[in-house]
């Protein structure tokens, strides 16, 4: 049993409480998880599962899509539905689709973010949320994101002096969606929060490809289970391909630095390298030596 495992993640679920779960179906220990999902939020979360594990560091996507529901009237502590309200104000002004499709048009691209109080990010080696539940506010360095698409997905419902809808967002690694409610609230006039979050991709993986725990447990024999891995071949695709003749095979699998080719997306970390379409090895540009490219990992 070597591969990716797609899970849908259950509300109320940690990624580690996955983890966790997964090992107990499974009867392995080696089960790891490739970025982690806040408890609240549902949908896909790659595992990888067996000699799989040792891909961990190169699957952490790029690129993320997710349906969101932001909800305009009141802010919270945690930027989500799970914080105490900071802030409430009644929503006055008609909100149109219109109106939102033009912020949408200004948040595509790259924009600044500046990561909530209730994240994993560490500042002098102590988690943000571990200052939070002290109640503490650090300052912290923004950081720059890419919104590579957005767009509404939802009618927009008035109630309680409230105003929600939801939209769909393709963005890069990093971004915080529940930060991007709040931007969309601000560029409103109101403050706001995300009260529901669902990632439906998480780079090549996609919520389709995607298995319950439920379902999991109801999988009987090993051959079941190996049917709805993703094997590990088929999940470097997801990485730049570089495909090798027999010559250069030889001097990848001695570590060889090699040049950098030409015609190669150099704008990502991680290269796969293949030879009679299998992965043989995983490169990254050199760190030192500009139009060279080094070894992260080869596969014997």
């Amino acid at each position: 049993m070597d591969g990716i495992l797609v899970l849908n993640k259950p509300k109320g679920f940690t990624s580690h409480d996955c983890v966790f779960k997964v090992r107990k179906i499974l009867k392995t220990k080696k089960v790891g998880h490739t970025g982690t999902l806040d408890p609240e939020v549902t949908g896909v979360l790659p595992l990888c599962i067996g000699k799989a594990t040792k891909l961990v560091e190169f699957l952490t996507a790029e690129q993320k899509t997710y349906i969101a529901e932001v909800t305009i009237g009141y802010s919270t502590t945690t930027e989500d539905q799970t914080g105490e309200v900071v802030e409430e104000k009644e929503v006055t002004t008609s909100i149109t689709k219109d109106h939102i499709d033009m912020i949408f048009e200004k948040l595509k691209g790259e924009i600044e973010q500046t990561p909530p109080m209730y994240s994993a990010v560490k500042i002098n080696g102590k988690k943000l949320y571990e200052y939070a539940r002290e109640g503490k506010v650090i300052e912290r360095p923004s950081r720059k994101v890419t919104i590579h698409d957005i767009f509404l997905t939802s009618d927009i419902i008035k109630e309680n002096k409230q105003v929600r809808f939801s939209f769909e967002v393709t963005c890069s690694k990093g971004t915080y969606v529940r930060t991007l409610a709040v931007q969309i609230g601000e560029m409103l006039g109101y403050p706001a929060h995300m009260s529901k979050l669902t990632r439906t991709s998480s780079g090549s993986f996609l919520l389709e490809q995607s298995i319950t725990l439920e379902e999991l447990e109801n999988l009987v024999s090993e051959d079941q289970v190996s049917s709805v891995l993703i094997p590990m071949e088929k999940a470097l695709l997801s990485l730049p391909k570089l495909e090798i003749n027999d010559k250069v095979a030889e001097k990848v699998q001695n570590g060889a630095v090699l040049p950098f080719p030409e015609g190669l997306v150099d704008d990502s970390e991680y290269f796969g390298v293949f030879h009679q379409n299998t992965c043989i090895a995983i490169y990254m540009k050199h760190p030192t030596k500009p139009g060279l490219m080094k070894p992260k990992k080869v596969f014997h």
